[in-house]
């Protein structure tokens, strides 16, 4: 029987794949599924072989440790750099983008509040 090993919903693509080459290095049968076309399914990776649950489970809890302590490591080197991207840098690159973005923000703001404040007012 199938059994669930890893949600794919959210998680990096190159994670995705590092996972789906650990597994194929180890032996073990696995097989992917996809949201589908709506995007309601459940994007997973299934263990053809219940028996091989607590070995993959083993491999990819390392794997993420692993993972994690790495992209810490490079997050610390780019903000020790003064590169790690931030509100303000993002800004600063994108202007224009990001003043269209602000006040589209807030004619959708006006557009929500304007009939409240008006009710207020007709007294």
């Amino acid at each position: 029987m199938a059994t669930l090993l890893f949600r794919l919903r959210g998680a990096p693509e190159d994670e995705v794949d590092d996972i789906q080459t650990l597994l194929d290095d180890n032996n073990i049968d696995w097989y992917a599924t996809d949201a589908g076309n709506w995007g309601i399914a459940m994007p997973a990776i299934w263990l053809e072989n219940e028996s091989d649950h607590q070995r993959a489970r083993l491999l990819i809890d390392t794997y993420q440790r692993e993972r994690r302590t790495r992209v810490r490591a490079e997050q610390a080197r780019l903000r020790a750099q003064g590169e790690l991207p931030t509100l303000g840098r993002k800004l600063r690159e994108k202007p224009l983008e990001s003043a269209a973005i602000v006040i589209f923000s807030l004619f959708v703001l006006y557009v929500m509040i304007k009939p409240f404040v008006d009710l207020a007012l007709a007294d």
